[in-house]
C-alpha cells in the first residue's frame, strides 16, 4: 500500500452513485419501505421539482412512525433536517471525513456542478480505510 493512499483520494473515487428520494409530503410509512427495499439508512427529502431540500435518517422515521397513532396523517416534511449539507466529488476524502466529524453527521449529498451526483457515508470511508489498511498474512 502507498502511504497516503486514502488520503489523496477523491470523493467520487468512493461515492455511490445515484440518489435515494422522497418527496417532501410522502408518507412515513410508504418512505420507511423505500429506505427497506434500499438498504439504506437516510433519504433524501426534495421538493416538487425534485430539488433536495433536507434528509431524513433511519432513527429519525423510526420515531416519526412511534408517535403516529393509527387514522394520524403525516409526511416525511416533519422531521426533515434542513441542514442539508454537500460535498464537490472532486473534493478529497480527508475533507469528507473531516466535514462529517465536525457536522456530526453520517452521509453527504455528493454535487458536480453544483448538482446532485450521488452520496458518501461514513460506512463508505471506514470500508475504505479498513481495505487500505488490511496486511495479508504472511
Amino acid at each position: 500500500m502507498i502511504k497516503g493512499k486514502v488520503i489523496l483520494m477523491k470523493v467520487k473515487d468512493v461515492m455511490n452513485r445515484g440518489i435515494i428520494s422522497v418527496k417532501k409530503d410522502e408518507n412515513p410509512i410508504k418512505a420507511f419501505e423505500k429506505m427497506y427495499e434500499a438498504d439504506v439508512k437516510r433519504l433524501f427529502v426534495v421538493d416538487e421539482d425534485d430539488n433536495p431540500i433536507g434528509i431524513i435518517s433511519h432513527s429519525e422515521l423510526i420515531d416519526l412512525l412511534k408517535g403516529l397513532h393509527d387514522n394520524e396523517s403525516s409526511s416525511v416534511e416533519s422531521v426533515t433536517s434542513k441542514n442539508l449539507l454537500t460535498i464537490d466529488e472532486d473534493d478529497g476524502i480527508k475533507d469528507c471525513a473531516n466535514l462529517m466529524l465536525r457536522a456530526d453527521i453520517s452521509g453527504l449529498l455528493v454535487v458536480k456542478d453544483e448538482k446532485p451526483v450521488g452520496v458518501i457515508t461514513r460506512t463508505d470511508i471506514c470500508r475504505l480505510v479498513a481495505a487500505n489498511l488490511l496486511v495479508p498474512r504472511r
